[in-house]
């Protein structure tokens, strides 16, 4: 397969970009949730700056990551394996249909909890804590195991 030199520079950028977020991501998600995440470190968040710093780059990451994926290094593989690049939703289809997303479904849940995370922590403890943050942990190694099989299929097939 003969890919143009800008499009390779894009691809091995990407491919690098996920590579560290994956990384940054999952020190996040440990430093804020081994040892328990409550609600009382939620609703006390403006007394304790190290948490608050925690929570926030949890959700930055979070959804740094998955719109890197989603938004830039999917819609540029799809393009390399001649499949047809669309809206959001058919490259995820497709992407669940070459493995390299669990569900469309999830990935979707997914999107609607980064926009919640990002709108709701500053408002409300209790809903921060009840579904966005608590849920977009559950989905830390989903995004990630993504992210491992795109790039697999980069380095199996371009580079």
């Amino acid at each position: 397969m003969t890919i143009p030199p800008k499009t390779l520079a894009r691809v091995e950028f990407l491919a690098r970009v996920v590579r560290k977020e994956c990384r940054h991501l999952i020190t996040t998600d440990e430093r804020l949730f081994d040892a328990g995440f409550t609600l009382e470190q939620i609703e006390t968040l403006e007394e304790t700056p190290d948490v608050a710093e925690r929570v926030e780059a949890f959700v930055g990451r979070f959804g740094r990551l998955q719109d890197t994926l989603g938004d830039k290094l999917l819609p540029i593989l799809l393009s390399l394996l001649g499949e047809k690049v669309s809206f959001v939703i058919d490259n995820l289809d497709r992407a669940e249909r070459l493995g390299f997303i669990e569900s469309t479904n999830d990935w979707m849940a997914m999107r609607s909890l980064r926009n919640q995370m990002v709108h709701e922590y500053v408002e409300d403890a209790n809903i921060l804590h009840d579904a966005p943050l608590l849920s977009g942990h559950s989905f830390v190694p989903l995004l990630t195991v993504s992210a491992d099989k795109m790039l697999d299929e980069i380095e199996r097939r371009i580079m």
